[in-house]
């Protein structure tokens, strides 16, 4: 991980568009008929396959008859409105729901015809949203209908009117974190910045996808960004301190160009920010702290001042220094996962295993190929006693990597752990056996190393 963030000057990114899918989630384990892998079994993820390869018409088959089955089941209503849509459909999709309407009117229905007819273009907003809104005064407690109907007016740029059928959705549904995605643009459209990043809070702390993680980066980009505003008179000044301080390595030449742009503008908070890692970059520790207090008193809610605050503070030794810095960083920004990272690190430091499990289960979900965070979080897993989850994570790393002498070591001894304290014949039996493989892979390697080779003979020892 990275002590002293660089600073990129950057126009201000635009939020990935938060598209109104047919399908929220998927319905299970898919194959592709190019893997050669077997094809799944169960209804749900045989139609989900079929979509996937572009057969709708094949889907369409199944999903029919589970419509049938379970009319009242959502994410069959909305794979099946999927796949009319897919197959070309849509008119005549949207002409038998209305029929369907016409003689006997059901939430379920409103919500396909509302999918469908957001589909095309010339109904995506007036009709889509009436639709949504019927299914709501039919069913009013059914999450799936407040998110569709908030989305289909954030699509159509009605945010202020999308927000509550989101907050609506959210509270109906808490456990559906990503669906604080939309509610987050719709909050930093209004101008509730405050809202928008509580919202993100919570999805980093969901186990977001990693599209999740690339829209949520987007939004945090448009609702903190550090350089809005910036004058343009200003900019060249500003990329030659950049080039000092990033490209050169020369801190002092970074100083001078910094503080000439603040002696027109001693107000920007992001010049402040650079100062203190300039002097930090020549360890005058006292100069930076007074910057980054400086940068955090002309803007309160950048979270990244507070992480280099923090970066600082545990450089120096002053741990609840940092660990307050980093908390402060994490709610004012929760993408960062730097500060996420020091922060399990002063959790796990301190033992605090279910706040250091949180902060580094965070930093792995927004950084899913860090090694540190893998590994960090393993470790806590394996501390807690649950030998599944930090396998888990070590495997992750020496799947990708099966070079990685480190991480095969770390099972080796995982196993080794395992066997020795379980009370289970059997798996005591199993674990020894992983763990000699593991081991034996990490002498072959390593033929010195005397951690693997106590651990092999501790094994054959019991």
């Amino acid at each position: 991980m990275t002590t002293t963030p660089a600073f990129r000057f950057r126009p201000w990114a635009r939020a990935a568009v938060l598209g109104l899918g047919l399908l929220a989630a998927g319905c299970g384990h898919t194959t592709s008929a190019t893997t050669g892998a077997p094809r799944p079994t169960d209804e749900r993820s045989r139609a989900r396959a079929y979509l996937e390869e572009n057969q709708p018409q094949k889907a369409l088959g199944i999903l029919k008859e589970l419509h049938v089955r379970t009319p009242e089941d959502l994410d069959v209503a909305r794979t099946l409105t999927e796949a009319q849509v897919k197959a070309g459909r849509t008119d005549a999709w949207i002409e038998e729901l209305q029929g369907r309407i016409a003689t006997s009117e059901r939430a379920v229905d409103q919500y396909m015809l509302g999918l469908a007819l957001f589909s095309r273009a010339k109904d995506a907003g007036a009709p889509a949203v009436a639709a949504f809104e019927r299914a709501i005064t039919l069913s009013p407690d059914t999450a799936e209908y407040h998110h569709r109907l908030g989305v289909a007016r954030l699509e159509s740029e009605q945010y202020a009117a999308a927000v509550e059928p989101l907050r609506r959705a959210a509270a109906l549904a808490p456990e559906r974190t990503a669906w604080r995605l939309p509610l987050a643009k719709a909050l930093h459209r209004t101008g509730d910045s405050a809202g928008a990043v509580e919202a993100l809070g919570v999805v980093v702390r969901g186990r977001p996808t990693p599209a999740d993680v690339a829209t949520a980066r987007a939004l945090m980009e448009q609702v903190s960004d550090p350089f809005g505003g910036f004058p343009k008179a200003a900019e060249a000044k500003l990329e030659e301190g950049l080039r000092y301080l990033n490209d050169l390595d020369a801190p002092q030449h970074a100083i001078l160009a910094f503080e000439e742009v603040l002696h027109d503008y001693p107000d920007l908070a992001v010049l402040h920010s650079l100062l203190g890692l300039a002097y930090q970059r020549l360890d005058d520790a006292g100069r930076a702290v007074d910057e980054f207090k400086q940068a955090i008193e002309s803007a309160p809610r950048d979270g990244k001042n507070h992480l280099y605050l923090g970066e600082l503070y545990a450089s120096r030794q002053r741990p609840d220094a940092a660990r307050a810095s980093f908390e402060k960083a994490v709610s004012l920004h929760p993408l960062l996962d730097a500060a996420w990272f020091r922060l399990g690190d002063l959790h796990l430091e301190r033992r605090d295993l279910v706040a250091a499990r949180e902060a580094f289960t965070v930093a792995v979900s927004l950084s899913p190929d860090s090694i540190p965070a893998r590994g960090k979080l393993a470790l806590v897993y394996q501390l807690e006693a649950d030998y599944p989850a930090a396998e888990r994570e070590l495997r992750y790393v020496v799947e990708k990597d099966p070079e990685n002498v480190e991480f095969s070591l770390r099972l080796g001894l995982l196993f080794t752990e395992q066997s020795m304290k379980s009370t289970r014949p059997q798996v005591r039996k199993s674990a020894a056996e992983e763990a000699e493989r593991w081991l034996s892979k990490v002498l072959e390697a390593q033929p010195e190393n005397a951690v693997a080779s106590r651990a092999l003979q501790s094994l054959k020892g019991q």
